[in-house]
């Protein structure tokens, strides 16, 4: 069986997030024992000097004994960063009237 084929066999249930250049996926698995866990995949779009696409990937296997802890934890440390920096973005890329710096390319040779 190929690898694509036996990861995407176990997915019960997916839901995407798209924020940005990042992509949050959220998918229950199953294991072989027939039981559940959750995998939390960030995929973040670069683009090299090239200009092609890459994706980073980066992946939280998030198993049943562990969900309670890791909702409060995670409650906490959000009602913590709201608390004390509120729910604005704080960053001059979020700024309503935001403006990406262009640049231009200077040549030494006539066109």
């Amino acid at each position: 069986m190929s690898d694509y084929k036996e990861r995407h066999e176990n997915e019960i249930f997916t839901k995407v997030l798209k924020a940005g250049r990042r992509t949050y996926f959220f998918d229950v698995r199953e294991t072989k024992a027939g039981d559940y866990y959750l995998t939390i995949t960030e995929s973040k779009k670069n683009f090299g000097e090239n200009g092609e696409a890459s994706f980073e990937k980066h992946k939280i296997y998030l198993y049943k004994e562990d969900f309670k802890s890791f909702e409060e934890m995670f409650k906490e440390s959000t009602d913590f960063i709201i608390g004390q920096k509120g729910e604005d973005v704080i960053s001059e890329r979020h700024d309503k009237d935001y403006k990406s710096k262009s640049f231009t390319i200077e040549s030494d040779d006539e066109i």
